[in-house]
């Protein structure tokens, strides 16, 4: 960065929005639906899911 400059050229942020997008896409892409377990198997999903939560110390609801 230039001196005296507030801004920086570098990193996703501030590339434009059509460059950010369309890195953004390739990341749905970059596997096939069929490798992906969550898409082929729901009760997976969920089972991951309820794991997340309890993981996350389900602290929601319990502040008081």
């Amino acid at each position: 960065m230039a001196p005296g400059s507030s801004t920086s050229k570098r990193g996703f942020a501030s590339m434009d929005s059509d460059r950010q997008r369309e890195i953004a896409s390739k990341g749905g892409k970059s596997v096939p639906a069929e490798k992906r377990s969550f898409s082929q198997d729901r009760e997976l999903a969920s089972e991951a899911g309820r794991k997340g939560g309890q993981a996350s110390g389900n602290t929601r609801g319990n502040q008081e």
